[in-house]
């Protein structure tokens, strides 16, 4: 056998099938009433594309494992490896940039397309869509990857002079470790060093996972520097927002009167938008007053929960009640959590990564610590820390989207999610997971030293023309450290205030 680990094929497989059926089980426990037992294609969209987005989180884990498999092994090309890694990230990588750029694209043109048409006009729009889209990205892909699809690697020649070799090893010391009179001066160290250029043609799959590293970089450096400041803080914020007591009757009444006005209004808009799309009218405005009426309808529903909270009925009030306050609990336990985790990264960021040389291995040196203390406890701390940063990716892209009216609002609710709010996030986690795992690897360098990923995600992509330098001056980390920064200050200065009645909604003329 070798180093061969029969062991990590067999946790690797048991992975595979748990991921699977885990998030079997969240679609079918947040999936929305109205897409029960229909829209079987985002669905299986949906499951494969989390799946996938799961197992790349966690192949840099197993990455680890199994170089360790290696660790008697003086070289690497002398080890055995259990697992073709670099193979497996490339397919893996490559799968996922088809899911981002084809098939979540087709379930939500065709999900999203007008219900009076029938199956087949339906799928024949998403297709012209998505062609379109295909032969665009396509035309780029072969545009970039014939002019600018070369790694520049810089190459430090020395030079040494040769010598006889010896009979003896008596010349050699402690205090005379090199040939010559120079103690601890060899004649390659002694001799001027020339740097120069060494350049050659990517392959076209590594190709294709730098430039999904670089779009999903920007999203995640975006979403994942709000969202590493605003998970947190938001369920904390949440508790010191929190309900103290419960309302009477007359003031529930007098609630539940304003949010039904409320929604007549949202309804007569929404028939209104409605009948402009029928006669086509689809315009730049129509697209903003309907993400302006989406946004809308969150926040109602948002206060309709609330006041079922605050005004708990049926024979189990005292009992809802007190959930509604153990729920308030858990968010403050799990946002100070948050915050300790949020903390811990842009801490090691700053520490590891921004400042040349890095004062300490920090987090690096914590999983090594905790693999030696029992073999998984360091790799599930490891993916820990990078699924912690997909949750932030989505928490930022939700906050995002209820401030900024060109994003659109996707959120996740249990029992209440539509396909295509499932298949945006999907898209989502997918395309930010290859930036997750290339930051991850540069971060944790020390923790994932001499893996498949090191090699695809460090030595390759920050050599490659025009898009090393990104990597060079650490743009995305910087940018990520000041929106967690400037995030972290806006709920420091309005996070504590309670929202205030919004006024009668209008849709812009």
């Amino acid at each position: 056998m070798g180093d061969f680990n029969l062991a990590l094929v067999v946790v690797a497989i048991v992975v595979c099938v748990l991921v699977l059926l885990f998030n079997v089980y969240l679609l079918v426990n947040y999936q929305h009433p109205d897409d029960k037992n229909q829209a079987y294609f985002p669905k299986f969209v949906v499951v494969l594309g989390l799946s996938i987005a799961v197992i790349s989180i966690l192949m840099l884990p197993a990455d680890v494992a199994n170089r360790q498999a290696c660790h008697h092994a003086i070289y690497n090309g002398s080890c055995n490896l259990t697992l073709p890694m670099k193979t497996l990230w490339l397919v893996v990588y490559i799968a996922d940039a088809v899911f981002v750029f084809f098939f979540v694209p087709f379930a939500m043109f065709y999900y999203e397309g007008d219900q009076d048409k029938s199956v087949g006009r339906r799928l024949l729009s998403a297709l012209l869509w998505v062609g379109v889209s295909v032969v665009a990205c396509g035309l780029a892909l072969g545009i970039l990857y014939g002019t600018v699809g070369k790694v520049d690697f810089s190459v430090r020649h020395l030079s040494s002079a040769a010598t006889t070799f010896p009979t003896s090893w008596t010349e050699f010391s402690r205090n005379q470790p090199c040939i010559g009179t120079s103690a601890r001066q060899c004649a390659a160290y002694l001799a001027t060093a020339s740097e120069s250029t060494w350049t050659m043609r990517a392959s076209l799959p590594e190709y294709v996972v730098a430039l999904a590293t670089i779009v999903g970089s920007v999203l995640f450096t975006i979403f994942g520097g709000v969202g590493i400041a605003c998970l947190p803080l938001g369920l904390i914020f949440s508790f010191i927002r929190r309900p103290k007591a419960v309302i009477t009757r007359s003031q529930y009444i007098k609630e539940a009167t304003e949010l039904g006005k409320k929604a007549k209004e949202l309804k007569k808009a929404t028939e209104a938008l409605r009948h402009d799309e029928k006669n086509g009218s689809k315009g730049r405005k129509w697209r903003k007053n309907v993400k302006a009426v989406e946004k809308e309808l969150l926040l109602l529903e948002d206060d309709m929960k609330a006041l079922e909270e605050i005004y708990p009925q049926g024979e189990r009030a005292e009992t809802a009640w007190a959930m509604t306050v153990l729920g308030y609990v858990g968010k403050l336990v799990l946002g100070v959590v948050g915050l300790i985790v949020s903390v811990a990264w842009v801490a090691h960021i700053v520490i590891y990564l921004l400042i040349d040389p890095p004062l300490s291995p920090f987090l690096n040196e914590v999983f090594i610590k905790l693999d030696d203390l029992w073999g998984l406890l360091g790799t599930v701390a490891f993916a820990f820390f990078c699924f912690y940063l997909l949750m932030a990716v989505v928490a930022g892209a939700m906050m995002l989207g209820m401030r900024l009216v060109f994003i659109t609002i996707h959120p996740m609710k249990w029992g209440a999610t539509l396909m295509n709010s499932f298949l945006f996030n999907v898209g989502l986690i997918l395309l930010s997971s290859i930036s997750v795992i290339q930051f991850c690897a540069t971060a944790f360098a020390s923790y994932a030293q001499a893996t498949a990923a090191q090699e695809i995600f460090g030595h390759n992509l920050q050599s490659l023309r025009g898009i090393k330098y990104l990597y060079k001056y650490n743009i995305f980390p910087y940018t990520l450290v000041a929106l967690a920064a400037i995030t972290f200050l806006y709920y420091l200065t309005f996070g504590w205030r309670k929202k205030k009645p919004t006024a009668r909604f209008q849709l812009s003329s």
